[in-house]
């Protein structure tokens, strides 16, 4: 998932109830849902390196001990930067120094940040990019198709657990009523419950998208896999990509109505033909990261067509010279949101997470490039 939600998720599981165990329980889970997401700082050696790394090591089981002690760790250098400067402003105040109104209880601390950690992982499974959990010991991608990457009900439930006990703190103060102390736990736990009933509810309608698209005809071919991508805020929306043996067809279902919308004419994509500008392309660094990760991967010889750019530093290959350039797509990202593109103009729209190679002299002599960044 997104930044957002990973951040808000946090926060809800330090306040609902693990606040009360100890000081700075939420600002430690709110750490230790984003950390994993550190791994995009290998963007700055390239877009390849990068899509290598991402949702990597750092998104593992193994790592998740390390991750919530990085996440302690952390809290312990701002406490001891709080400490300091209260000891300097009472010492300039000429006063006694207060003793903090929580004190910090580090083992329910880092069960907190472990808790969180996992709740990373979670979040990023129920999505279509997927992740490693048991990488480096088991490569395999594993992705629920739950949720859009960016859900707005999640955002929802999990802001509202956020600003009600603040909007009902506002009231309290305006009647004189009481302050309380660690208030919104129930909101949390109602915003986590709700999260945890909306994946049960996709995952009951993602359901009946697959019986219904098993027991109709959609392809003219047999079937040989078959996959279910989500549309946000709307749990009985699928996207459908079916695999035959020649092409790829695409399909729109609504598991309310029960209706499938696939036209052959227009939701078909023919799988392109293998060249040797391909089969060089597939061993080129970009070409090996992108076949481990893409599960729905589609590579296509484009002849002498320059790469959708401009790309600063990579400009195509002499004239003098015979070359290429070899796409990568993932049919996973090649849908748009809001529907209605057939499969042909999905692939020719240059969907997110695409890479170009380009080709000369039947190897990779001139460049790599993902989304618009070239890859050195």
């Amino acid at each position: 998932m997104e930044p957002i939600t990973h951040f808000l998720t946090g926060a809800c599981i330090g306040r609902a109830g693990l606040n009360r165990k100890t000081a700075y329980a939420t600002l430690a889970a709110v750490l230790a849902a984003e950390a994993a997401d550190l791994d995009v700082l290998w963007g700055l050696a390239g877009p390849v390196e990068e899509l290598k790394h991402h949702r990597g090591i750092t998104h593992t089981f193994i790592a998740v001990p390390f991750v919530a002690a990085a996440a302690v760790g952390a809290v312990w250098l701002i406490d001891r930067g709080l400490r300091a400067w209260r000891r300097r402003r009472a010492i300039a105040l000429n006063q006694n120094a207060k003793a903090p109104p929580q004190p910090i209880r580090w083992s329910w601390l880092y069960l907190t940040a472990v808790l969180s950690a996992l709740s990373h992982l979670l979040l990023d499974w129920t999505n279509n990019y997927g992740l490693r959990p048991f990488f480096p010991f088991n490569p395999r991608w594993y992705a629920g198709n739950l949720v859009f990457i960016a859900e707005p009900v999640l955002w929802a439930l999990l802001l509202a657990a956020l600003v009600m006990p603040w909007l009902f703190g506002l009231a309290d103060s305006e009647i004189g009523a009481k302050k309380q102390r660690f208030r919104g736990r129930g909101w949390a736990i109602f915003a986590l419950s709700g999260m945890a009933l909306l994946w049960g509810w996709r995952w009951s309608e993602q359901g009946r998208a697959r019986m219904l698209a098993e027991n109709t005809q959609i392809a003219a071919a047999p079937v040989k896999r078959m996959t279910l991508e989500p549309y946000p805020i709307n749990p009985f929306h699928w996207h459908a990509i079916l695999e035959t043996e020649a092409y790829y067809q695409t399909a729109e279902i609504d598991t309310r109505s029960g209706e499938i919308a696939s036209d052959p004419s227009r939701d078909i994509l023919y799988k392109p033909p293998v060249t040797a500008a391909t089969e060089a392309a597939k061993r080129t660094p970009l070409g090996q990261v992108y076949l481990d990760w893409g599960s729905w991967a589609v590579v296509s010889d484009l002849g002498p067509m320059p790469i959708p750019g401009p790309i600063p530093g990579l400009s195509p290959p002499p004239a003098n010279r015979p070359w290429t350039t070899v796409e990568f797509i993932d049919l996973r990202f090649g849908y748009p949101i809001l529907g209605g593109q057939s499969a042909s103009r999905r692939a020719s729209a240059r969907p997110p997470l695409a890479g170009w190679v380009y080709i000369i002299d039947g190897r990779d002599d001139a460049g790599e490039a993902m989304n618009g960044r070239e890859q050195r």
